[in-house]
């Protein structure tokens, strides 16, 4: 027998950003909780609106599973006497269970044996199981912001109201909150706004709806997004749908309804961001396009209340995104009677951070990064250049407009939108907005050559800096945001295939630091930095499919150029069941054993004596210039097979040369003749951390 579970909490509107995640939560701690409880079921989802959070579980089972426990009983020596009677430590042990002695097995354990018992325990009801963890699942859940309403000071995102919880057709009386969970829900705060029971887990759907509330968030989506592109049909045009914008308006309204609203034509002026922008960002309204895919005078409000007159709901809409949309016209015009190089030359009153100066001291630093970079990069022309230098001293300057003042989100879009009516060239103005890119994850990458040098420059700054004046990332506390600058950094490094050493420059941006702060730890500070910054990579390259003991190998090598990292650990992604990587690895664990200790002492090859060190000494010369040029021109397996044609030199040389000899001299040049041969093999990866079958 099984019947199906419903569980909904009731609550006070909780934020629309906070509900993707917590029916998440719900959905995956439910699941697991009712795995470590025994409890069988058919299947589990969760469902939501912003007054509630609902579980449906559908044929969980009546009882949990049985299961059989073991227990240990007295050693065999105590419970056997010497004629292989039962003693009465064994029949007390058998009686105590209720069983007999015969009963009873022996089993091995250690080095001794012991009676053991097994006894079936059969499964609580789940009934009174629900009862006792279901409190637990309600606690579990957490938010990115909690309040608390009542004696207990019990957190969650927004008061909770009311608990419903059906087992079939029987309550489950748990309390939480200072609510005991019953068989009654609410409908529709404005439709249906009493208390409404519902009979059984089964009916639930059909009542809430009933009441006003469409309560799967799914097919509330998909119904909001059909209504929209009816809506926006019937204006002459075609939706414009962000999914983020969509979800977020799913989780508003219980009962949708879209209404088509236009605005005053005159507005087409302003730049097409500023518009959309307005439109979904302040009112979460849906934009409408023309066939061509321009806007139009015209846009989709989603009402929460499908009894209310169309007209009311379009003139009140109509009329807030009018006065927005002249409160935004008026800063653009504003904005426009200075230039983006009059507005950069304020940014000397906005600060960056008390000790790294203000945003315009940055984008000095920034705009000699750049500078830095371009060096690196011969093929870049001088109009390219030029371009670059002039994009970073202006990429900052629309932080001081207006516009962006009221809508952040659109710093960038405003700084390309000033530069183009500023006169600028159209590859500066398009840099301006490329260097905020990537904004988030899955974001766009700068796609210009000039757009990359900037974003890198700018984030190396920022993370430097940060650094420089110990501002370090901790837990999930990021205010600087150094764990997306220092991804975006990696990113735009490996798309872009920058021949530069992230090193050298993190060193480079450092060394700016020192105008501001004096003297500081560059050595030290680079090795944070790369380390944290490593650890963005690392999960890059596991995103695009690599082991993480490959990705281990080629970040513990001496290399800081990412693109040539990422180009080895594909490689050795493609050939790890190649007999060759696994010689070369062990060839090169049996150097890198030994190397380690080899200090400073310089490698001195008059010192070699034995026949077998001096042929290892020729044959590494050999291939260090094979491996070399394999790896300038990119043919990693050429290199891969040179390594491991070393190892029968390697283990001759072990075999037959003792390398810590009592002489301090050639001990130490023997090491140092390996620690060659490591670096050797690390300028294609550590090969001691890839880890091959039947080891660990």
């Amino acid at each position: 027998m099984a019947r199906d579970l419903l569980l909904e909490i009731g609550t006070e509107e909780i934020p629309a950003c906070f509900m993707p995640a917590a029916l998440a939560q719900l959905r995956e701690r439910a699941a697991r909780l009712l795995e470590e409880n025994r409890l069988e079921l058919e299947g589990l989802h969760t469902m939501g609106t912003p007054r509630r959070l609902v579980l449906q579980v559908r044929g969980l089972a009546e009882n949990q599973d049985a299961i059989e426990e073991k227990l240990k009983g007295p050693s065999r020596d105590v419970a056997y006497d010497e004629n292989g009677e039962p003693t009465k430590a064994a029949q007390g042990f058998a009686r105590k269970l209720g069983l007999s002695v015969e009963d009873l097995q022996v089993e091995d354990q250690g080095n001794k044996q012991y009676l053991v018992a097994f006894r079936k325990i059969p499964g609580e009801k789940t009934s009174e199981v629900l009862k006792k963890v279901l409190p637990s699942l309600v606690k579990s859940l957490s938010f990115p912001k909690n309040m608390f309403w009542e004696e207990s000071r019990t957190r969650f995102a927004r008061p909770i109201r009311w608990l419903l919880c059906l087992f079939g057709g029987d309550v489950v009386p748990f309390e939480y909150a200072g609510l005991k969970a019953g068989r009654e829900t609410r409908g529709h705060r404005l439709l249906s706004p009493g208390k409404v029971d519902v009979n059984s887990a089964g009916d639930y759907l059909a009542v809430v709806e009933k009441a006003g509330v469409w309560v799967d968030h799914t097919s509330r989506a998909e119904e909001i997004e059909a209504q929209v592109a009816e809506a926006a049909l019937g204006c002459g045009g075609r939706e414009y749908i962000e999914p983020a914008l969509l979800e977020e308006v799913t989780f508003l309204v219980e009962q949708p309804t879209a209404v088509a609203c236009t605005f005053p034509e005159d507005f087409l002026e302003l730049p097409r961001e500023v518009l959309v922008t307005t439109m979904q960002s302040h009112q979460r309204y849906f934009p409408v396009e023309r066939p061509d895919g321009t806007l139009s005078a015209h846009f989709i409000t989603v009402s929460n209340n499908p009894h209310a007159p169309v007209e009311n709901i379009r003139n009140g809409n109509e009329r807030v995104l009018k006065a927005r949309l002249a409160d935004a016209r008026f800063f653009f015009e504003e904005d426009l009677k200075t230039s983006l190089e009059e507005k950069a030359d304020k940014l000397n009153e906005i600060v960056f951070q008390e000790e790294l100066g203000t945003v315009y001291d940055k984008t000095l630093r920034v705009q000699s990064l750049v500078l830095f970079l371009a060096d690196k990069l011969p093929e870049l022309s001088e109009e390219e250049r030029r371009a670059a230098e002039r994009a970073a001293y202006l990429c900052k300057a629309d932080l001081t407009a207006q516009m962006v003042g009221e809508f952040p989100e659109l710093q960038g879009v405003m700084g390309r939108e000033y530069a183009l009516r500023s006169g600028e060239e159209e590859a500066v103005a398009e840099t301006i907005f490329e260097h905020y890119l990537p904004r988030y994850a899955g974001d766009d990458l700068p796609h210009s050559s000039i757009g990359a040098l900037v974003a890198l420059a700018d984030r190396v700054d920022h993370l430097a800096g940060c650094f420089a004046v110990d501002i370090r990332p901790t837990g999930s506390q990021d205010p600087y945001a150094l764990r997306r600058q220092s991804l975006g950094i990696m990113q735009i490094m490996l798309e872009h295939r920058l021949p530069v050493g992230f090193e050298e420059l993190a060193a480079k941006a450092l060394s700016m630091m020192e105008e501001k702060l004096g003297p500081i730890d560059r050595e030290g500070l680079v090795e944070e930095v790369k380390e944290f910054s490593w650890q963005r990579l690392r999960y890059l390259f596991q995103e695009k499919g690599v082991d993480y003991d490959i990705v281990d190998a080629v970040l513990s090598a001496p290399l800081g150029n990412v693109f040539a990292l990422w180009q080895r650990a594909r490689f050795l992604q493609d050939v790890r069941e190649k007999e060759e990587l696994a010689l070369a690895a062990e060839a090169y664990v049996r150097i890198a054993n030994l190397a380690h200790r080899a200090g400073e002492t310089r490698f001195d090859p008059e010192m070699l004596q034995e026949k077998e060190e001096k042929e290892l000494f020729e044959k590494y010369l050999e291939a260090e210039d094979r491996v070399r040029q394999a790896l300038e021109g990119e043919n990693f397996l050429r290199a891969l097979k040179v390594l491991a044609e070393l190892k029968t030199f390697v283990d001759r040389f072990f075999d037959e040369v003792l390398v810590m000899v009592e002489d301090e001299a050639l001990r130490n040049n023997r090491l140092a003749l390996l620690r060659s041969l490591q670096d050797c093999y690390l300028s294609l990866a550590d090969f001691s951390k890839i880890v091959f079958s039947g080891h660990s």
